[in-house]
């Protein structure tokens, strides 16, 4: 007699057989019996996307979510083998059309398929790390900017030395060779900061949101400036001034726990490097409004920012169900402004902007490299900080790769000094920044 385990199991190799048709990927589906099904006619890779159980099928019938999708991934009930996860979005991205291809699958058919999956109790989701308040940051008062922070940056240090470089620079590397050190790539890139803020002794450097302190630290070793840092993770401050006493820079270089909103000094050249996307598209206007006022006359500022295509319409972004999820489970409060607009504002605030460099590629790899040393450091990140949190940290790092991979994701340095009349704060060409 069939019973209801087999009916499931014989559904659900008919339903990979049917999409398989239709997407013809090289990679498989491997069912909770352990048998591997191709999801192309010559599947060549070890690639496999693995189900835990037919009751991980019937959840997603039932509330056909990223976020249940997700939250299924994290608990493990949905995961891959063979490779890393963008590897596994890079196949299901190099079939041609994939949409218009689905489009193709017989619905009824289907149906009748997963139809003991529809009648089916789904498997039991329990709750994710998650961010518990205004994720989305559109009602936020000012007192949350520092939980929606340390929600994302106080997952500890030791968690984040696993899969950055030594300097643990969170933000795009630059790479002059794309078979060069992550090491190399990120010392890279903050030298090309120094030389496009034009440091030179004796300057005094702001870095707003200055993470574990490497930009501040460089730019005093190596540009001879006084540097002063500010962010609203313990977790950083405290391995900042660890560093900053272990290289002897207490005379020159300071960091402290602030809103950078709060401080009344003045700077000849402040950075902000991936700080841009925290502050909310409501709040631009403030943000520019401060850094122009902290900077003073003649000085440099860099707006290192990862943005998004800007629309056809002039209207307001609508949150997609990607944006969501970054905001729920791994960035709350964060928006992505295009560099259209970024660049308009910061005229609109008395900004005059002389450079506008894109990284885009830059950043496919720099998330890439991140996602393979945090995969392949997953005994030590489960041990840190569970199942669960690492499994979704590697997920957000191969969709950041993919993203920046295929467009829909882009990351820009923006240049810009106080405008006013007279020559600018630069020189006439870019020559010195390539020496």
């Amino acid at each position: 007699m069939t019973t209801a385990d087999d009916r499931k199991l014989h559904a659900a190799r008919e339903m990979v057989a049917e999409l398989a048709r239709h997407l013809d990927l090289d990679l498989s589906v491997k069912l909770w019996d352990g048998v591997r099904i191709p999801l192309g006619a010559a599947v060549s890779s070890d690639l496999a996307i693995t189900i835990k159980s037919p009751g991980v099928i019937s959840s997603l019938l039932h509330r056909p979510t990223l976020d249940r999708l997700i939250r299924h991934y994290a608990h493990g009930h949905i995961g891959f083998e063979g490779g890393t996860l963008i590897d596994i979005g890079a196949k299901v991205q190099s079939g041609e059309k994939q949409g218009r291809r689905l489009k193709a699958v017989r619905k009824r058919h289907m149906i009748g398929r997963l139809w003991p999956f529809l009648i089916a109790r789904g498997e039991k989701l329990e709750r994710s790390r998650s961010y518990d308040g205004d994720a989305d940051g559109q009602g936020r008062q000012q007192a949350e900017n520092r939980d929606y922070i340390q929600f994302h940056y106080d997952v500890g240090n030791d968690f984040y030395r696993l899969f950055l470089d030594s300097r643990m620079q969170y933000s795009c590397a630059y790479f002059t060779d794309w078979d060069n050190t992550l090491d190399q790539a990120q010392t890279d890139k903050l030298d090309m900061i120094c030389r496009k803020l034009r440091l030179k002794e004796g300057d005094r450097l702001l870095d707003i949101g200055c993470g574990w302190g490497g930009l501040i630290c460089y730019a005093a070793e190596h540009y001879g400036v006084s540097a002063h840092g500010v962010t609203l993770s313990d977790a950083q401050i405290a391995l900042a001034r660890e560093r900053i006493a272990e290289k002897g820079l207490g005379d020159r270089v300071t960091v402290e726990i602030r809103d950078f909103a709060e401080l009344t000094v003045s700077y000849d050249k402040i950075a902000s490097i991936g700080m841009y996307e925290h502050i909310g598209i409501r709040n631009i206007g403030k943000y520019f409004d401060t850094a122009r006022r902290l900077l003073a006359p003649g000085g440099l500022f860099l707006n290192h920012a990862i943005s998004r295509r800007a629309k056809r319409r002039k209207r307001r972004f609508s949150a997609r169900a990607e944006q969501r999820a970054l905001q729920k489970y791994i960035f709350p409060g964060g928006e992505l402004d295009d560099i259209g607009h970024t660049v308009q504002a910061m005229e609109q605030h008395g900004f005059e902007v002389h450079d506008v460099e894109g990284w885009r590629d830059h950043y496919a790899m720099t998330t890439r490299r991140w996602c393979e040393r945090l995969t392949a450091h997953r005994d030590e990140a489960v041990a840190l900080v569970g199942p669960e949190t690492y499994r979704i940290w590697v997920a957000y790092l191969a969709g950041c790769s993919l993203a920046f991979t295929r467009g829909t994701a882009r990351i820009y340095q923006t240049l810009a000094s106080k405008g006013g009349k007279g020559p600018a704060p630069v020189p006439q060409t870019r020559a010195d920044l390539y020496r």
